[in-house]
């Protein structure tokens, strides 16, 4: 038995120092990077984690800030496979959440399962500029939105993200490009989804959703696509900026807050109403300085959710507008300090009182995004209602 013992011990020795000899990619450049024999499939294989502590306090006015809150938790931990398969031209994405936060929300319509996965996507370029994704991946929205969390120039993303961004969905989209002129590029985004959100199994509840992104890039492509990463970390040269305009239109959406939110039960099953979402953004970077702006509209053609008998069922469709301002400056030391400017204007009819939210941050970045610690102070101010200080410190890493 000791013999036995051993042996697989011996094996197993013998079997991780061979993989130890196998040469791995650079830090940040994925854990392992395949190629087939015959050159006509690619895969590289990477991991990141976030690790997040929260602090939080409410104004209690006369005695000042009370009530002190703590959290830490790993706020995101991915894993994630692309490359492309029998030609260069057909590319795929594969991520899978494996955080409490990124699977959370299992319920009847995702087969009581957790949603572990976030892309599952195919992308073909089959002519010219054209390019056809096939499966679930992000919406062509707010820029904040697209912007990878692993990329993000502060802890984590704007209120005005998280009250109107329309995230994931399951379907198709038709991309393109040309230029104006030798700089001036222009992209376009189009997308029809199931307007049901992510990991979804049991089909379509109301209608569709159509999305309609237009980007221009008046001063050229940025470099590395940082007009899609936070920071400009390639102290670009030149002005680059993009300004671009996405409108959004979920027919007959069954969610408060579009194809993400609460179900909106009735009597007779859901109640059904189209929800449009209007995004302006722009994204501006020159040597070390970056700006970006966004602001969010969004309506529906009967925010108030009723059974049969037009008697209401207590949901409600958030609609109303967001403003959100964001600017940094990357020392050459790779510090850099940011600041942020976001407000909130819900419609009356919601209810719920304005939101104002100052952030300053403070960022290293030790191998760019890959391997950054980041920290923030922020003030939250409600009107009418109990204003907040949170104080957040993050480590990312992304092999």
């Amino acid at each position: 038995m000791k013999l036995k013992f051993l042996a697989i011990g011996v094996v197993t020795f013998f079997c991780l120092s061979s993989y130890s000899q196998v040469e791995a990619p650079k830090f940040g450049k994925g854990l392992l990077n395949i190629v087939g024999k015959d050159s006509t499939w690619t895969m590289k294989f990477a991991m990141r984690m976030q690790f997040l502590g929260i602090a939080t306090w409410d104004n209690g006015t006369d005695n000042g800030f009370v009530n002190p809150e703590q959290n830490f938790l790993v706020r995101r931990a991915r894993l994630k496979f692309d490359g492309f398969a029998y030609s260069p031209k057909l590319r795929y994405k594969f991520e899978l959440g494996l955080s409490n936060r990124d699977i959370s929300g299992a319920n009847q319509f995702t087969s009581n399962a957790p949603r572990y996965i976030l892309d599952a996507v195919v992308m073909w370029n089959f002519h010219r500029n054209f390019e056809l994704w096939v499966g679930q991946t992000k919406l062509p929205g707010n820029i904040e939105r697209v912007i990878s969390s692993g990329n993000l120039q502060q802890v984590d993303r704007s209120l005005v993200n998280s009250r109107f961004n329309i995230d994931r969905d399951m379907g198709i989209q038709l991309r393109h490009h040309f230029n104006l002129t030798d700089k001036f590029l222009v992209r376009e985004k189009f997308a029809l989804s199931q307007g049901e959100g992510r990991n979804v199994t049991t089909g379509n509840l109301g209608g569709h959703q159509y999305t309609a992104r237009i980007e221009l890039l008046p001063f050229g492509k940025f470099k590395s696509k940082g007009d899609y990463s936070g920071a400009d970390l390639k102290r670009e040269a030149t002005s680059k900026l993009m300004l671009a305009v996405t409108y959004d239109s979920n027919q007959d959406a069954v969610k408060t807050r579009s194809n993400l939110g609460s179900y909106m039960a009735n009597d007779v099953g859901f109640y059904e109403t189209t929800i449009n979402t209007t995004f302006v953004d722009a994204m501006y970077k020159y040597n070390g300085f970056s700006l970006m702006g966004e602001y969010a509209h969004r309506d529906a053609k009967d925010p108030i959710a009723k059974n049969s008998d037009g008697s209401e069922t207590g949901d409600l469709v958030v609609v109303g507008d967001g403003l959100n301002l964001q600017a940094g400056y990357l020392f050459k030391s790779n510090w850099e300090i940011s600041g942020r400017y976001t407000n909130i204007n819900f419609d009356n009819i919601i209810g719920r009182d304005t939101e104002t939210q100052y952030t300053l941050g403070l960022s290293k970045y030790l191998l760019g995004h890959k391997l950054k610690v980041q920290t923030d102070l922020s003030y939250l101010s409600v009107d009418g209602g109990t204003d907040e200080l949170m104080y957040r410190l993050q480590m990312d890493v992304h092999f």
